[in-house]
């Protein structure tokens, strides 16, 4: 079977571990993967804290109300749907760009424009009027043209952040499985303390999920795995 194929389907949510290290290299590995996930506008709208340290790993798991996954796990991953970064982030590609020879002037010059949208469709603005107008604007447009509704809120904005996020623990947790190390994806926490703790703003940074990270217990047992049939799932037009 194709490795990835085989990380997919064995990658199980895994709730006790064992006390083991996970090195530099495994760690900057399973984090590479996860930032390589797809994104609208490339815009990477999120960060992730590796906790690994014992007095804050024991702060977090508390945080994630004592769960065993979080209380066992030699490292937990909280991941940060992050909308506050997106000029910085358009402006670090753009300085990347610069910087090759692949992209000329017209190449470059497209992206800032492309950036420059983005970022306009994105911003809620003062009061969320802009939300408003951007509304206004695009039911109009959809009377004669098929078009979507860009974000109109900062809930808006943290709800499509929160996609691009996901779509990198994903990518983070097969990695592991593919190097050995077993996860654990748990909603089950204390949001604005967790977020107190990390110093994260309200205004920018919303937390996904907290991902624990180790070697499955000897002493675990899976219990049988069960999904829908496909076709109960998919509909095959």
């Amino acid at each position: 079977m194709n490795g990835i194929l085989e990380a997919i389907f064995k990658r199980r949510a895994v709730k006790v571990f064992e006390p083991v290290e996970i090195s530099e290299g495994t760690r900057e590995q399973i984090l590479n993967a996860a930032r390589h996930a797809p994104s609208s506008f490339n815009s990477q709208p999120y960060r992730f804290y590796w906790v690994s340290t014992a007095d804050k790993k024991g702060a977090v798991a508390k945080l994630c109300m004592g769960q065993m996954p979080a209380e066992t796990a030699s490292a937990l991953v909280v991941a940060v749907a992050d909308i506050g970064s997106l000029a910085a982030t358009s402006q670090s590609q753009l300085e990347w760009m610069r910087g090759r020879s692949e992209f000329n002037e017209a190449k470059i010059r497209d992206y800032e424009r492309t950036a420059k949208i983005g970022r306009i469709l994105f911003m809620p603005g003062p009061l969320g009027i802009f939300g408003a107008v951007k509304w206004v604007v695009f039911w109009l447009l959809n009377l004669w043209k098929v078009m979507g509704m860009p974000p109109l809120s900062r809930q808006d904005q943290f709800k499509w952040a929160t996609k691009s996020t996901s779509l990198a623990c994903e990518n983070l947790m097969i990695a592991a499985e593919a190097l050995g190390i077993n996860t654990c994806p748990m909603e089950g926490f204390d949001g604005h303390r967790l977020s107190k703790y990390l110093g994260l703003s309200a205004r920018y940074h919303e937390i996904v999920m907290v991902i624990a990270m180790g070697k499955k217990s000897q002493t675990y047992v899976e219990p049988p795995q069960w999904r829908r049939p496909l076709h109960a799932t998919v509909t095959i037009l």
